[in-house]
């Protein structure tokens, strides 16, 4: 295996980050009150003190489930500062979710809530932690510093792992864009830290740049206008969902503050973007990425409406090659049983379709080639939900598609209910990813070489046609 020297020039960064020249009483951030740096100092050494007293240290591996928190981002912080790799799971799996990905990837120790998670998790200072050691877990095998879950065609999340330098070549690539936020700078940040955008582009970028960070712990879309004027905050970062809300009650003049609006984990559409510039002035602008690359392209100041997502970032390569876009990487970043030929000669198929403005460059992407659709900013793979409904011992048959909503057709007992399909979906799926409706029916339509349709419409039509055959 390469030695990948990034793992020390991370912990170096690191290390400088969290002993930077802002004295202990200047502000880091604002949660349910002003965080000082003195503070986060103090919370990252005593958790990294907790990780070492259970046996944590360098080369281990670590699977964090923590609710939105300081103190999730002080466990990511102590774990790194203390050499092991990090895999950083969502608090919303369910059980079973959770057990298939620790039974997966076999990490050492699982910091998990003590108690059970509420499906709309807010932001919050603190979280207690249960520190669980797990025998079967195996030490660090690869260089990777973080590793993460992306949907896969197989049932099973991906798994995907970035090393040292890939974080800090992230970095870079958003240091790059003037329109960043700087030192001074106050940001909202609404989009999730178990993600890249938010913890990358959003916690990293602003330790490294001395950027101001604002957590709410409020969803309310009032709550969020009345933290955004009163703190006097010039951006916000988050998914289409905030800012759909946020156009929904603001006014013209609500935030004369306001000077950048930040969209990424899901595309954004044409009608929020209108919508919200309408509100408040501010076109709202677009980080797009992936799990497996981080950020690709970026339009932040909004010069280009949706599908546009802007010019490919400083440092990144991108192509176009059979209708979709492809990034380069200087590694396949899937581990375990994921290398399935998707990366192939430094290439990376983003599985995005996507076309390029023949005069500007600019990006425009089009939409997913494969069964990958964004939900409320989070990838959620449609075959996975078709795998847990087939596991059901009534059920024959699942196609899952995605209209407004996720939907499933399913050939089935006659005995099944959708009450009790639907409590078995909910056992197994997390709650984004449990159908809005399910669709009971005889046979589903087949291509002519035999294959299930996939097509809403074509699905919608076999139905309809079987229900008029029922009536005559």
């Amino acid at each position: 295996m390469t030695i990948d020297t990034g793992a020390a020039a991370f912990e170096r960064w690191l290390g400088s980050a969290l002993t930077s020249d802002a004295s202990d009483d200047a502000i880091w951030g604002y949660a349910d009150r002003a965080v000082t740096f003195g503070r986060m100092r103090r919370e990252t050494a005593r958790t990294r003190e907790l990780l070492t007293a259970h046996g944590i240290g360098a080369g281990n591996t670590v699977a964090v489930q923590l609710l939105p928190s300081c103190t999730l981002l002080w466990t990511v912080l102590a774990a790194w500062s203390a050499g092991a790799q990090v895999l950083l799971m969502d608090p919303r799996l369910t059980p079973a979710e959770t057990g298939r990905l620790l039974d997966l990837c076999e990490p050492q120790f699982h910091l998990a809530v003590d108690g059970p998670v509420p499906t709309l998790a807010s932001f919050r200072e603190e979280c207690e932690i249960v520190v669980l050691p797990r025998r079967s877990g195996r030490p660090a095998e690869t260089p990777h510093r973080l590793v993460q879950f992306s949907s896969g065609s197989t049932g099973l999340p991906k798994v995907i792992g970035r090393t040292g330098q890939s974080l800090l070549d992230e970095l870079d690539r958003f240091a790059a864009l003037p329109e960043m936020p700087r030192g001074g700078d106050q940001v909202l940040l609404l989009s999730s830290m178990s993600y890249s955008f938010g913890l990358i582009g959003g916690v990293l970028h602003a330790l490294r740049h001395g950027v101001t960070l604002h957590f709410s712990g409020s969803p309310q879309p009032r709550d969020l206008l009345r933290l955004l004027a009163e703190r006097r905050i010039g951006a916000v970062f988050g998914v289409p969902v905030h800012f759909d809300l946020l156009s929904r009650v603001g006014r013209p003049g609500d935030l004369p503050a306001l000077r950048l609006a930040v969209c990424g984990g899901e595309m954004l559409g044409a009608v929020v973007f209108e919508r919200f510039e309408r509100a408040f002035g501010v076109r709202i602008g677009q980080a797009y990425g992936m799990t497996e690359a981080g950020i690709i392209a970026t339009d932040l100041a909004g010069r280009h409406a949706p599908p546009a997502v802007g010019l490919p970032v400083p440092g990144m390569q991108t192509r176009i090659a059979g209708g979709t876009l492809h990034v380069r990487l200087p590694e396949d970043p899937y581990l375990h049983a994921d290398r399935t030929g998707r990366y192939e000669d430094g290439w990376l198929d983003t599985y995005d379709r996507c076309e390029a403005q023949p005069d500007s460059g600019v990006l425009e992407i089009l939409g997913r080639s494969d069964s990958t659709v964004v939900i409320g900013g989070l990838n959620v793979d449609l075959t996975e939900i078709e795998s847990v409904l087939a596991r059901h011992p009534a059920v024959t048959e699942a196609v899952v598609v995605y209209g407004e909503a996720i939907e499933s057709h399913v050939v089935a007992e006659p005995s099944l209910t959708k009450g009790e399909l639907l409590a078995w979906c909910r056992d197994q799926l997390s709650p984004h990813k449990v159908p809005k409706a399910l669709h009971f029916v005889s046979k589903l339509p087949r291509t002519a070489n035999g294959k299930a349709v996939r097509n809403r419409e074509l699905l919608h039509a076999s139905r309809e046609r079987e229900r008029q055959a029922i009536i005559r």
